[in-house]
């Protein structure tokens, strides 16, 4: 819930609708989202503005790759 408000409040309806986000995978506070390649900045700032503390680990290009 937390990281669908900040995407809202920040990039508003149009812009979740270019980041298309997908949730993978959720366990506890820990999620794996997919968003479109062109929108990462873009939603990377919004966790940033957000006043919860949502921090980015890892972006990869494949689901593969954030395993290793």
């Amino acid at each position: 819930e937390e990281l669908e408000k900040a995407i809202l409040d920040y990039l508003g309806i149009l812009g979740w609708a270019k980041a298309e986000p997908f949730f993978v995978q959720s366990e506890g506070k820990r999620a794996v989202l997919a968003v479109e390649r062109k929108e990462i900045d873009n939603v990377k700032a919004a966790f940033s503005l957000y006043p919860a503390d949502i921090k980015v680990l890892r972006i990869s290009g494949t689901l593969k790759g954030l395993r290793k």
